[in-house]
């Protein structure tokens, strides 16, 4: 009896350390918030696979016009591809001059935007928790329960309610600064979330512009 009392609490050890080990070596690291802004730094040379820089400009193009008769920021936009693995970087801050990337970071999609096909669902229905497509001006800052954050004015009949369902661009420690793909990041509740050294980057622009800037979500 007390040589299997000491196998069972040996066994029960066993397995606490091996739960332990794959949470540091796995989940863990993938999700450390890391210090250092070098990958958020201004005029850093971002290299992407082609078709995301081609669908860039594509979409870039799309909207120069909108911008210009808008009186938005003609220098930058911010552009977020929803097509991409929410692992991967698909929040970038577009030069319209130059037609090339500044920054590009993370950022979540709604956590009602989640299908059991992984095809991401849009809605610009309140409750819905969704993402929703179209192009945003971006608002004036405030402090609310995540700290810094933008309220978000939607521009087309599939978002034009987002200032009515309390979608903003805000930061939250879950998102992380590097990419983790293939793992995906935290949902949200319908906003586009970033990590906090990402926004802290995203303010200089917002706060250096005379113009609002324009933040275009796609697919």
């Amino acid at each position: 009896m007390r040589m299997l009392f000491r196998f069972c609490a040996l066994l029960f050890f066993l397995l606490v350390v091996l739960m332990s080990l794959t949470y540091f070596i796995w989940y863990k690291p993938a999700f450390k918030v890391q210090k250092g802004t070098s990958v958020f730094s201004k005029n850093l040379t971002v290299n992407f696979d082609n078709k995301v820089n081609v669908k860039l400009q594509m979409k870039a193009s799309e909207i120069k016009n909108f911008i210009k008769k808008n009186k938005f920021n003609s220098t930058y936009c911010f552009m977020i591809d929803m097509s991409a693995a929410s692992g991967k970087q698909r929040f970038f801050v577009y030069n319209l001059k130059k037609d090339s990337i500044e920054m590009a970071g993370l950022v979540t999609h709604g956590s009602g935007s989640v299908t059991a096909n992984k095809e991401l669902y849009f809605s610009n229905v309140p409750g819905s928790n969704c993402t929703s497509l179209g192009k945003y001006k971006i608002g004036v800052p405030y402090h609310g329960r995540f700290g810094l954050a933008y309220k978000l004015h939607g521009l087309e009949t599939t978002n034009n309610k987002a200032f009515e369902r309390f979608v903003v661009l805000h930061a939250h420690s879950c998102v992380p600064v590097s990419e983790v793909y293939p793992l995906p990041i935290c949902p949200s509740l319908g906003c586009p979330t970033v990590a906090p050294e990402f926004l802290v980057k995203l303010q200089e622009y917002i706060s250096a512009s005379r113009n609002p800037v324009l933040l275009n979500i796609y697919k």
